[in-house]
This record gives structure tokens, sequence and C-alpha cells, in this order.
């Protein structure tokens, strides 16, 4: 199994806003020399609630992922996720490949259908009601983004997006692109995109739903007649860890968790097997973010946790 790191906040690391950058980068260096295979960053323009409050300094991925691609030389980077309607399809494929390329081929393109109202309505983009047709334009958007990684000249006409006889150079590093991972559970829409179009998915919850999920996404596949192994399953939780009980209640009391925390506090022990759980459910890579940036959570994940499940 591998681990990654989600950096849901850039005050992690930088209570000078002015040093946002300087504390990424060195969360996503230590994290590459730990052991971990990959860092993400959110796709917001603000913050979200579960994370923060709206008004925190908040950085635009993917001016923050071409910077730590070129800061990093082995680690996987992405966006988790990109919302579709936040850039022009075509101008997105153009962004990822630059990333591509200053990576040397380190890109996970994450893409989603997007779901903040309020985010939208600030920066004047129109927001579309439906998930249905939100997850249609996703899937539209990742064909035309594909058409221009792999076609000399790509012409796409679709329902929403469209691009005429467009040049992309350079083209991505990857060959024949940068893995396409879809973030997001719905069984009946999402997780068929999954299968339809991605190399990789994104789940949430816990590991008896991570395990359903990925059920149902094995009998998309089989509709779809793609092959399911070929699928990266990654699923993305919050960890908040302490060496014993004691320990974690003096944190939880320290860092002042709220009681409608969303991730997961336990000792070395419970997280281990916890993560045990989502292994044997089927998950592949583990994304993990923590409450307040606990540089202990962090440590005790490096040195506790990874070398137990290292193949």
């Amino acid at each position: 199994m591998k681990f990654g790191i989600h950096h849901p906040s850039w005050r992690y690391g930088a209570g000078d806003p002015a040093e946002i950058f300087e504390g990424t980068k060195a969360r996503a260096q230590w994290a590459e020399e730990r052991g971990f295979t990959w860092f993400s960053v959110m796709d917001h323009l603000i913050q979200i609630g579960m994370a923060g409050p709206p008004e925190e300094p908040f950085m635009e991925s993917w001016t923050m992922l071409a910077a730590l691609a070129a800061v990093t030389k082995r680690i996987r980077l992405a966006p988790l996720v990109t919302s579709v309607h936040y850039r022009n399809p075509a101008h997105l494929a153009k962004i990822a490949a630059g990333v591509d390329q200053i990576s040397r081929g380190r890109l996970t393109f994450g893409i989603g259908a997007g779901w903040f109202e309020a985010e939208y309505r600030q920066y004047g983009w129109e927001y579309p009601p439906k998930p249905a047709t939100r997850i249609a334009q996703m899937e539209e958007a990742i064909k035309l983004i594909r058409a221009m990684w792999t076609e000399k000249r790509a012409t796409f006409h679709g329902n929403w997006f469209h691009c005429e006889d467009a040049i992309l150079e350079p083209k991505p590093v990857q060959k024949p692109y940068p893995p396409i991972l879809i973030g997001g559970s719905g069984e009946q829409l999402t997780l068929r995109a999954v299968a339809r179009h991605a190399n990789a998915c994104n789940l949430f919850g816990p590991s008896d739903v991570v395990r359903q999920k990925l059920e149902v996404l094995k009998r998309h596949c089989e509709a779809e007649k793609c092959d399911y192994e070929e699928i990266e399953r990654t699923n993305a939780i919050a960890f908040l860890i302490a060496r014993d009980e004691a320990a974690l209640a003096a944190k939880r009391q320290r860092l002042e968790v709220p009681a409608t925390y969303m991730g997961v506090g336990g000792t070395v022990a419970q997280i281990a097997d916890l993560v045990g759980k989502y292994k044997d459910a089927g998950s592949q890579l583990l994304i993990y973010s923590t409450w307040r940036n606990d540089p202990e959570t962090h440590e005790l994940m490096a040195s506790e946790i990874l070398p137990k499940f290292r193949d």
C-alpha cells in the first residue's frame, strides 16, 4: 500500500501569508524524503468550511503545483481535485501539460464535477444546480482534454465545450497522457464516469463504505468493458494520531478539535488497524491530512505506520 499527504490549508507550515510557498515546499520535500509517494492540494479559490474560515489566505492550486514540481524530484503531485468549471478545458489541458513537463512526468490529473456553490457565485461562474449536468460536463471536458494531450491538432465539438484545430505543444511527458483521477463516490454517475474515463478514483468514507463503492465500480467496469484492475483505487481521510489514549485526549483538547471533526483520531495501533482495513477493502493509496497540521501525526505516520505496509 502507498501513502500520500493532502494539504488542505495554506496556513499549515506558514503563519505569515508571505511564507505560504516556503511552508508548502517544506512539507512536500519532507513527504518525499520520508517515503510518501503523493502530495496533493485543493483546487479552490476560498477555503472550504470543513478546513477553515473563508477569509483564510488561499493559493491557486495549479500555480502551486507548478512551483512544487520545480522543487521536488520523485513525489507525485496532484490537485484533489480540480473543478471542471473553473477553467476552460482546453486551457486546463495546456496548464496541466506544463506541470507534467516541469515535474518530468509526475502529475496525476485529479478532476471533479464541482460542488462549492458559494465559490462559484463569488468568482462569477455559472453553477449548474443538477449534479447530473455537472458530471456530464466533467466527462465531456475529459474527452476534450485527452484530445488536446494526444492529437497533433485537436478539434472537439461538445454540448458545452469545444476547440478548433487547437495546438498543444509541448505535450505531457507521460504517455499517452497523465493519469486521470476522478474524485467522488456517487454510485450511479460518478463511478460510472470513472469506469468510462479514469485511470484512478478517489473515495471517501469508512472502510466498509469504500469496499461497497469499489464493488459498484467493478460492476460499472464490467458494463463498460474496461479493466477494473487498471484503475488505481485511492481514498482520502483525515487523521489525528498519538501514542496512547491519554496523549490523544490531551492533543484533542490542546488543538481544540471540535466534536464535529470528520476525521479519525486514534493511537498508533488503532490507526494501523484502520489502514489495514482500507487495504483489505481494496484501497491502494491512502491520502491523508491532519487537523491543524499536527506535526506528531505526520511523524507517527512516517515512522510507525508506513513501515508496517511497505511491500
